[in-house]
């Protein structure tokens, strides 16, 4: 994977970073690829900070187990950024620098931080000044550099992704359940399914974290999702790809379609799904009540530029949610005028959207995570007993993505379910016996 680090003179991406990397090791390697002069001993001083859920620097590493902590139990994803305060004498490779100092209005000496130091005399905000970068600039090698910074905000004129189609039993019992509190709390799930022909997507199934929900908005806990790998080995065996994630949010005014966080979230799983910034169909879909207050759904995607910026850092939230703001160290040209933030209509595009019926899976078992809703061994009876009802056999009704999930807390998912749903997706090949009685003994069901 690849992971972000933002330090005093840019975002550096950090190539083949796996989930077992410690937080040590990272660091080692910028020490070497960005020549930073630091010792061993320097190394377990250095302030390192992981982003939090608003995408600002949250913990230091230190506080989340040192140094010897992994990428995975600090969270870390591919895309993630991760915040490193460093010295200027660190970044300087030409020269000793002197430690600057600054007189106070009651007439003390006190030292500068870097932070202060960079907004006086640095290339930008946040960053080193050119002579600390390297001693000869020309015209072109500082137009290039301020290039590197400045965003001409354009609007994407359309979608690489040419359209979604969702199963209208998955979406139906999502906006079902949030009809429940007149879609006063978000929510948000992952979309799994296939990348069908000419940039489109089948979306088949949902899945839906852990979170907690708000009118505002929804927030995914810090400590990661204990059935991320489940769910991810679920869909392999299944043949589904994360192809997308839906959420809602309550009733806007007319023209506020997506919150920076939403945006901000979206450009994200957009640069995990295609591994940077680069085309990808993966899209966002969003439900809200319309003014007649029935559910209605709408699919984007986020520009490539708006990928771009947020790859680099140079998008932030903002206390207006309608707006993204942009970071001091970058500038945003909208308009053909230099922008603090950027309305985030700008970095939309429309994907056409349609329903189908999935000819492969059904949506019938509860969804793991919803509050209030406990799955249990009775819903597995209910279920299943529909088996010889409308046409439906034993492995049609195991066929749901919710049930399998369950499934895994029982079964082994190397040995057990792969053979499952090698008959739930062939039904050419039988399901065998064992599996019938033991699934049929968790229902407590006495013939199957």
């Amino acid at each position: 994977m690849i992971v972000r680090v933002r330090s005093p003179v840019g975002v550096w991406r950090v190539q083949d970073v796996s989930p077992s990397t410690s937080a040590e090791e990272l660091l080692n390697r910028i020490s070497s690829e960005h020549k930073i002069n630091l010792t061993a001993e320097e190394i377990d001083c250095v302030p390192l900070k992981v982003e939090n859920a608003m995408g600002r620097p949250g913990q230091s590493v230190a506080e989340m187990g040192g140094l010897g902590a992994t990428m995975e139990s600090l969270g870390v994803r591919n895309g993630s950024m991760l915040y490193l305060t460093l010295d200027q004498d660190r970044l300087t490779v030409h020269e000793e620098s002197q430690i600057a100092k600054k007189i106070t209005a009651d007439g003390k000496i006190e030292t500068q931080t870097f932070e202060d130091r960079s907004r006086k005399v640095g290339f930008r905000p946040g960053m080193l000044a050119l002579r600390s970068m390297k001693m000869q600039w020309t015209l072109t090698d500082f137009q290039l550099l301020d290039d590197q910074f400045t965003y001409k905000v354009k609007r994407q004129a359309e979608a690489v992704c040419k359209g979604v189609s969702l199963d209208s039993a998955t979406c139906g019992g999502f906006q079902a359940y949030l009809h429940q509190f007149a879609f006063q709390q978000s929510r948000m799930g992952y979309l799994y399914g296939r990348w069908g022909e000419d940039g489109k997507v089948v979306v088949e199934a949902c899945y839906e974290p852990p979170q907690e929900g708000s009118p505002e908005g929804f927030e995914l806990p810090g400590d990661g999702d204990p059935a991320e790998a489940r769910v991810a080995e679920l869909a392999r065996l299944l043949r589904l790809e994360r192809v997308g994630w839906i959420f809602s949010h309550p009733p806007r005014e007319d023209g506020f379609l997506f919150s920076n966080t939403e945006v901000l979230t979206a450009a994200e799983l957009q640069l995990e799904a295609a591994e940077g910034v680069n085309d990808t169909p993966f899209v966002t879909v969003k439900v809200t009540l319309d003014d007649e207050g029935n559910s209605h759904f709408d699919a984007y995607q986020v520009s490539r530029q708006c990928m771009e910026m947020a790859a680099e850092g140079a998008l932030e939230y903002h206390e207006d949610p309608g707006v993204c703001g942009v970071h001091e160290t970058f500038t945003a040209v909208v308009e053909a005028k230099e922008a603090k933030e950027v309305d985030t209509t700008f970095f939309l595009c429309n994907v056409p959207i349609e329903q189908h019926e999935s000819q492969r899976l059904v949506a019938q078992f509860p969804p793991a995570n919803r509050p209030g809703v406990v799955q249990s061994n009775d819903d597995l009876k209910s279920q299943l007993s529909k088996a010889g009802t409308n046409g439906w056999t034993f492995v049609d009704m195991l066929g749901d993505f919710q049930l399998l999930l369950f499934l895994t807390n029982f079964l082994d998912i190397k040995t057990d379910v792969p053979r499952i749903c090698e008959s739930v997706l062939d039904k050419s090949i039988p399901l065998d016996e064992g599996f019938k009685l033991i699934i049929s003994s968790l229902a407590g069901m006495d013939h199957y």
